[in-house]
Order: C-alpha cells, then structure tokens, then sequence
C-alpha cells in the first residue's frame, strides 16, 4: 500500500465523485515553455558583472555557469523522477511530504507561497512596472510604484483564472520571445564583437562596485558565482507544481524538465561568451551596480539608441516570469488544503475553467499585500539560504522513496542513480557552507523566516483535529 504522498490519483479523498477536477490539458511545448518563462529573468542580463568580480576571469565565469547548469539538470532529473511517479499539484511539496513528513513539507510550502511565491511576484511585478516607466521615460513616486504594481499582479492574477490551456499557449509565445533576446544578445556577441583576446584578459583591477572582498577569487568568490548563477537558474523545478494539469504526465514530465534545462544552459552560456567578445572583463568589472550588461553590450554593438529594444524585451522577460511563477506557485496552497494543512476553502476548483480560483485570489491577495509593504526585497534576498536547503531535500526524496516504496511505479528513471543526485547534493552542500561562512547572518536570518511558520503549522493542526 502506498502512502498519501505516493498517491497517483491526485483526487481529494473526500470530495464527491462529481467534483470539478483540474483539467489535464498542458502539452509538451506548453510545459516546457512554462519553465523557460519561469527561469528566464532578468538574472542572464544582471549577473556577469557581480560573476566577473567573484571569480576575475571569463573562463572561471562560464566555468561557474556550466557547473551551475550542471547541477541544475542534476536536480531535473530528480525531479522528473519524482514528478512522474507523483504527477500532482504541489510538485516538492508531495516529495518532501512523502519522504520526511508534514512539518517539512508545510515548512517548504510556507516559504514557497508565502516567502518566495508572493514575494517574488510583488518584486517581479514592480521590476516589471520599473522597465515600462523606462520605456515611456515616466518617473513614478514610491505610492504611485506600489499602485501600478498592485494593478499588474491583479492583471496577472486574473489571467491565471482563465483555463490552464490557455495560460500554456501564453507562456509559449512568451518563451519563444525571451529566447530569441538571450540567443540574440549572445549571436550578436559572437559575430560583431569578437574579440577571443578578452577571454585571456583578467577583471582583478576592475572596480566591482558593490562586490565584497570575501566574494571575491579563491573557492569564496567561485561558490558566490555559483550562487549567483543558480538564482538566474531558479525555477527549473516549477513544472512539478502543475503536474496536474500536464498531458499524459509520465512522459510528457520528464521531457519538458529535462529538455527546458539544456536549453536554457546553452542559452546562458551562449550569451555569457558573447558578453565577453563583445567587453573585456574589466569593462564588465567597471559598470555600475544597476547596469545591465546585455544593455551594455546592445549599446556597444548598435548604438546607444537601440536601448529601448532591450528594455522592451527586459519588460517581456520579467512580465513572461511573472505570470508563469503565479500559475505555478497558486497550485501549492492548493495542494496544501487539499490535504489539510491549510483552510480546505483554497482547495476549491473552479468548475467553469478547472482552475483552483480560491487558491489564485488568495496568492493575488498576498502578493498585493507584499507590493503596499515594500519588504519583498528583503524576503527574497534571505531567504535564498532556505531554498537550496528545501531543493536538496526535495532531491535527497528520491533515496527515501527508493528504499521506502522500491515497488512504486516509476515511468521514469535517472540514470546513474545515485551518482547524479548525490552530485547535486554534494554541490548545495558546498554552497551550503559557503553561504554560512560568508554571509552567516543571512543564512540564519533566513532559518529564521522559515521556522515562524512551526507555530502557523501546529495551530493548523489543533484546528483541524477539533
């Protein structure tokens, strides 16, 4: 007998047989696409100065890029596994919940809705309403930021209660667009810069404004690199979340996951090398800390006048982000209240669309909240600590589940299991560490965020067993 969280029928036990269901209509080219929208941000534009600073060579910058995109597809292919065996709403919510039990999971789901979800879509949504008064050269008072980016989640918000189908041919269209930008980007790199003697060049006398001396060279300034690359990576694991709602799961999983990955890590290196044929490392080290160097590039190729297309496509890129980290991040509380964890009122699906209507006002809501508060900088730059913690038990799930249920269907296999998943463990443990030596109090800080949800989970609990 399998557990709840191995279950492959993702149906509330106590639902009538005629409840609404969520629709399983995501294909392939829609799922992949939702993982290209979700992890294609602004981070490819932003992070090779910072990377440059942290490691003082191109070849050590791709280097972390490459290692970085390694230990991705390490954890992809993780999760395909897991995701095909358990294709329900929820995605490392059911594998930690399966493996390590309640308090973990809803501990993870508390800093995936609350934290990370609703935080990012308010920081996503105001980078967003920041881009479009660039575009139009309109400058906003902080009231006047919090309102137009409250206006955009509530867009977003609504576009999500459309049907999923729906919402997958948006997110298609949206991936199509952001990579050609980053292919672009790193073509026009390759052809009109081409300068291969700025791969030998060293940044060490670049200014890195902003870039402290503890992150900088030696295994420190690598593992920094590292974590600035697995930030521009995040959210290859969101297609779990939907798998619901995804076609013939078993197959269709493991591809999109697995595909999207190596797309996005050629992608990433593709136009980091162009970065670097078209600047020298100094170059990069000098810019300013709110530079982008994709503009700087564009500018240095084209002219200063073509900045507006990147803007554009900045915009695009963040607006494709956000709506793709709604839809994946509403189907948690979902999940959460299907099983108990929070009120069942968020579990409810929309009979008209098959869409867990409930569940999307509520993170709207919160996310429009997080936008008035103006702390969601501070929440999604601590809590980075905690989501390696959380997407390393996620993957150390699949020792468990192997020993525990060796049985359980399983339409897809890593390969060189366990060499792949103890090299993605083995790779967030080093960051890990890393992460505590040089910056300990945001790894606490971040520890502690994400344990103020115990005392929300034990009133959860004595409420529901009242």
């Amino acid at each position: 007998m399998l557990g709840r969280g191995l279950n492959r029928v993702a149906i509330d036990s106590n639902a009538s047989p005629t409840a609404p269901t969520l629709a399983r209509s995501l294909s392939l080219i829609p799922a992949a696409a939702l993982i290209v929208t979700n992890v294609i941000g602004t981070g490819v534009f932003l992070k090779a100065r910072v990377m440059t600073c942290n490691v003082g060579s191109p070849s050590l910058v791709l280097l972390a890029w490459a290692v970085a995109g390694l230990l991705t597809l390490a954890g992809a292919l993780c999760v395909a596994e897991l995701t095909a065996m358990m294709p329900r709403s929820g995605g490392q919510y059911n594998f930690i919940d399966a493996a390590f039990g309640k308090v973990w999971a809803f501990l993870y789901g508390w800093m995936e809705t609350l934290l990370d979800g609703a935080a990012s879509i308010a920081a996503i949504a105001a980078v967003c309403v920041i881009f479009a008064g660039d575009l139009f050269s309109a400058v906003l008072t902080p009231f006047q930021l919090q309102l137009a980016t409250a206006g955009t989640i509530a867009l977003v918000m609504l576009l999500n209660l459309a049907p999923v189908q729906a919402n997958g041919w948006v997110a298609s269209i949206v991936a199509a667009l952001k990579m050609a930008l980053v292919a672009g980007i790193g073509i026009a790199g390759l052809l009109l810069g081409g300068h291969v003697s700025h791969l030998a060049i060293d940044a060490g006398h670049g200014a890195c404004a902003g870039v402290p001396e503890t992150a900088r060279l030696g295994l420190s300034g690598f593992g920094a690199a590292m974590i600035g690359a697995l930030w521009a990576y995040n959210g290859w694991n969101d297609l779990s979340m939907v798998a619901e709602e995804v076609e013939n799961p078993d197959h269709t999983v493991p591809r999109a996951i697995i595909g999207s990955s190596l797309l996005i890590i050629a992608l990433y290196l593709l136009v980091n090398l162009g970065y670097f044929l078209a600047l020298s490392p100094i170059d990069i080290a000098d810019l300013p800390e709110s530079a982008s160097v994709g503009g700087v590039v564009m500018a240095t190729l084209f002219g200063a006048g073509i900045a507006w297309l990147l803007t554009l496509g900045m915009l695009t890129a963040n607006l494709g982000a956000l709506h793709s980290t709604f839809l994946a991040v509403s189907r948690l509380p979902f999940a959460m209240a299907r099983d108990g964890l929070l009120p069942r009122g968020l579990s409810v699906i929309s009979p008209r669309t098959q869409v867990p209507s409930r569940a999307v006002l509520a993170l709207g809501a919160v996310a429009i909240g997080f936008a008035f508060s103006g702390s969601f900088d501070t929440l999604t730059d601590i809590i980075v600590f905690m989501l390696l913690v959380f997407n390393s038990l996620a993957v150390a799930a699949i020792f468990v589940l192997r020993r525990r249920f060796p049985d359980a269907p399983r339409p897809y296999r890593v390969p060189a299991y366990p060499l792949v998943a103890g090299l993605f463990l083995a790779g967030t443990g080093f960051l890990l560490v890393n992460t505590l030596i040089a910056t300990p109090w945001r790894a606490l800080a971040s520890i502690a965020v994400v344990m103020a949800g115990l005392p929300v989970y034990l009133w959860q609990m004595r409420r529901v067993s009242r």
